[in-house]
């Protein structure tokens, strides 16, 4: 996603007598609205808090009131699966919204909600490999996640907008990004409405029930490639819909198309469909770009969608959305596009196991976002875009905590200069260490192994290890677990009788940060030019090292070609 958070006041309850109906929490047939509740969505929820379940299928059904409405209406089906014999409840995350019922396997059942959290009773017997069906019915105005309301020009909408963990404000779920599913949705929306979800469309949109008078029609949607929560979205309202392409022809496995391809399209208002030629031009190119590089086109089509969410762009698997005032403004999103496009395969696909290493998501877009510039308008421009990325994190207050930063609980506080800029950075070091043919076969096997499901940053750093055949746990732990960068400072001399000059470098960077271990390339220029360049590789915060060179050296440049994160000192 691109960082632009904009806040939204939550929405009062509808329920006027939520006190009363609250009560114990206790769900037996008949409403029960949970109070706010304290497990705050943002904030990290401690592992194996959920039961022993494994969510296999989402099959949701949702009601979506007439324009100007709050209310919506909705039953989840959940597929699940015991992986906890010993188990005796399982929990899912749900808050906010009135359970009206839940059973499980058929049969009603006794469920608590209460605190966030929706406990049901598992049988006796359940195995490790028994599935579960749990249905629950539930109604109400979501405080967050499913955004309800006008839209930029004014007129109604409804899009979710789930990250971190704010699928549980509209959707009972295991808000968990290690919680992968498939899913299917069922959407009754205002008739005129457009509606796109993960996935492809199922059948045409048809009649619906009305609301309050105001005729709708059902749209189906379904993803048959397993979605974290936060991946997990719909978007309605009044929009045209722009084909931008096919692209992947042959290489989208999950692709139901004759021609193998996935459709590539943008979803705008009709006053900003300008936006289609402007940010989304060469969105199907980047579609086949990142096919090419990393691997198979992970999902079944490609919507670019403008919507209303808290950040600049949001990549919900197959179906990205984009902030709305944005590209109404007319401004060009296009390195937005292709950072979101990124995280089809960096974030989406290939999801990290939990929120402390979301840089195998973010930092894996930003740098991706930034190859494709390289590919399409040169190392000029890339080195550009790499250089203004340098810059934000020597200014940044992020980076005196490592970029793996396991005591942060505040899950919005991981959007920062450590996951976004220094991520990035950190994917480019390691490519000018182990040059590019091991650095990309390394990417694409690691995505090859865990295309669809979770990963960690050991498995990445294995995977360079196999193709670079190289020992690189100095550079993970130094860059990742680490805080800061390297601050260098060089002095030098001529020693004509050796024709050698004497480089005094040094790292000065605060204390508390490491001594870094950096491979380090030198130029030397005299008054003529270059005279010569030479690696080293610092490894204390004071060396000298005596190098040839073709004359007398009135200047060296640290790391002339830009493949080493560092700040000079002054």
């Amino acid at each position: 996603m691109i960082r632009h958070i904009r806040r939204r006041p939550a929405v009062t309850l509808i329920a006027g007598v939520a006190a009363a109906l609250a009560l114990s929490g206790t769900v037996s047939g008949q409403s029960s609205v949970e109070e706010p509740a304290p497990i705050v969505a943002g904030r990290a929820a401690p592992p194996g808090t959920y039961g022993g379940v494994d969510v296999v299928h989402y099959d949701v059904v949702l009601g979506l009131p007439a324009p100007g409405g709050t209310r919506i209406e909705g039953m989840a089906t959940l597929r699940l699966r015991s992986t906890n014999p010993g188990a005796v409840v399982m929990h899912l995350d749900f808050t906010g919204l009135a359970v009206d019922q839940v059973t499980l396997d058929g049969a009603t059942v006794q469920a608590r909600h209460q605190d966030g959290r929706l406990t049901v009773p598992l049988p006796d017997g359940v195995g490790p490999a028994d599935t579960l069906t749990l249905v629950v019915a539930y109604h109400g105005t979501p405080d967050d996640g499913l955004i309800l309301g006008p839209n930029v020009h004014g007129r109604p909408s409804a899009f979710v907008d789930n990250w971190p963990n704010r699928a549980r404000f509209w959707l009972p779920s295991v808000d968990h990004p290690s919680d992968k599913a498939t899913a299917s949705m069922t959407i009754h929306a205002p008739e005129g409405w457009q509606v796109v979800a993960n996935g492809v469309q199922v059948d045409r949109p048809v009649a619906g029930p009305p609301v309050n008078g105001t005729p709708r029609r059902t749209w189906r949607w379904r993803t048959d490639t397993p979605l974290s929560p936060y991946n997990l979205v719909f978007g309605a309202a009044e929009m045209v819909v722009e084909p931008l392409g096919l692209a992947a022809c042959g290489n989208a496995p999950a692709s139901l198309r004759t021609d193998g391809c996935v459709e590539v399209s943008a979803w705008l208002f009709e006053e900003d469909r300008g936006q289609a030629r402007r940010s989304f031009a060469r969105a199907a190119e980047m579609v086949d770009f990142y096919t090419e590089l990393v691997g198979p086109y992970p999902f079944q089509k490609l919507a670019h969608v403008q919507s209303a969410t808290r950040f600049g762009g949001m990549e919900n698997a197959s179906a990205i959305f984009y902030a709305e005032r944005a590209l109404a403004s007319g401004r060009n999103m296009e390195g937005t596009v292709a950072h979101e496009t990124a995280h089809q395969w960096f974030g989406d696909s290939v999801t990290q196991v939990d929120w402390p290493e979301l840089w195998l998501s973010e930092g894996f877009a930003t740098y991706f976002g930034h190859l494709f510039f390289e590919h399409a308008q040169g190392k000029g421009d890339f080195r550009r875009r790499m250089e203004q990325d340098r810059q934000e994190v020597l200014a940044s207050e992020d980076v005196r905590r490592p970029v793996i930063d396991r005591r942060e609980h505040d899950l919005f506080a991981l959007l920062n200069d450590n996951n976004y800029p220094k991520g990035g950075w950190v994917l480019h070091m390691l490519r000018g260490i182990v040059g590019d043919d091991a650095f990309f076969q390394a990417v694409r096997n690691y995505y090859a192994d865990f295309a669809g499901r979770n990963a960690t940053t050991d498995d990445f750093r294995r995977a360079v290890e196999a193709t670079s055949r190289q020992d690189l746990s100095w550079f993970f732990h130094q860059w990742l677990e680490e805080p800061g960068y390297p601050v260098i400072s060089v002095t030098h001399t001529w020693d004509p009788s050796s024709s050698q000059a004497v480089v005094t470098v040094r790292q000065v960077q605060q204390a508390g940060w490491p001594t870094f271990r950096v491979p380090l390339e030198l130029e030397f220029r005299g008054e003529e030019g270059a005279t010569g360049r030479h690696k080293v590789v610092l490894q204390g915060r004071e060396q000298t090292f005596r190098l040839p060179t073709a004359g007398p050296t009135s200047e060296v440049r640290v790391d002339p070609d830009g493949w080493v994160l560092h700040g000079l000192a002054r």
